[in-house]
């Protein structure tokens, strides 16, 4: 498949985080002491914000990074088509290591980022967790102050600045940057034929993380990102990125990698995301 006009050398990371309220946060900011378990600090700042505001959602500052899954689709040096798809660190991760990990991807691939509410959610998210943190990424900051030879590119094309297309939000771009528009990829990505969402959803993350189901959430969180990916691939059918014949291949290389990862026994899940694509030819066009 061919990659985005004006940047067809590149290859796409698409991405997604999973978080919980940041305890630790919460504790600093109110006093509250060491004593008070982390489950018992989160419930009594969720109820806080309810009564507040009218629901659970923590600001984005006090969301503590627990996953983050890629896609990473590419050429390798030698030509080949490599579609990779997997949760950053392992079940044991420092939220400081899988943070670092995402920003040391873009450092090495300078990728064609995409994400389903990136930029109103993942990456500002990311920004203050890598601040406090101390995890550093010139590459994803660079807009063209720097000494590298293709500083002047970032200049009018970076990651940082709303309508620069180094980033692309997908549900920020189909919404035409109006929040009223915007639409959920579960309900899109089913829309198109593709499976959708698996396992939990991103209201039974913390109580899944205190329960010790990591593995499910980063399961979790791979599927939202191959939902994003092939929505990706459509939209770039649609922008006449690709042919229909090269979005029919590509979908059909992407199921056949799929199916390989099912027959190992961390992958099994996919198994399962495969059987949930329509069978409707007209659903994959």
């Amino acid at each position: 498949m061919k990659h985005i006009k004006g940047n067809a050398m590149a290859g796409v990371l698409v991405f997604d985080i999973e978080t919980i309220p940041d305890a630790a946060g919460i504790r600093r900011l109110e006093g509250i002491p060491e004593s008070v378990s982390d489950v018992d600090v989160i419930a009594k700042a969720l109820a806080e914000r309810k009564e507040k505001t009218g629901n659970e959602f923590m600001p984005l500052h006090l969301q503590k990074v627990v996953a983050i899954s890629c896609v990473i689709r590419r050429t390798t040096r030698e030509g080949l088509p490599q579609f990779k798809v997997g949760s950053l660190g392992d079940e044991t991760s420092s939220e400081k290591e899988i943070v670092q990990a995402f920003f040391d991807l873009i450092e090495k691939y300078t990728p064609q980022l995409v994400s389903w509410n990136g930029s109103g959610f993942d990456l500002p998210v990311l920004h203050y967790r890598a601040l406090l943190n101390g995890v550093t990424s010139s590459r994803y900051w660079e807009m063209g102050e720097s000494g590298d030879s293709d500083s002047r590119d970032f200049k009018w094309n970076n990651y940082i600045s709303r309508y620069h297309m180094r980033h692309i939000d997908l549900m920020d771009l189909l919404a035409k940057f109006s929040v009223r528009a915007n639409a959920p990829l579960d309900a899109l990505a089913k829309m198109c034929g593709f499976p959708g969402k698996m396992g939990m959803d991103g209201s039974q993350v913390a109580q899944g993380f205190f329960d010790g189901k990591i593995k499910e959430i980063r399961d979790y969180c791979e599927t939202d990102v191959v939902n994003t990916y092939l929505l990706y691939c459509r939209f770039q059918m649609m922008r006449g990125g690709v042919t229909p014949e090269e979005y029919e291949e590509e979908i059909a290389f992407v199921k056949s990698e799929l199916l390989k990862e099912s027959k190992t026994v961390p992958g099994a899940f996919w198994q399962e995301y495969l059987n949930k694509f329509s069978s409707d030819p007209k659903d994959q066009m």
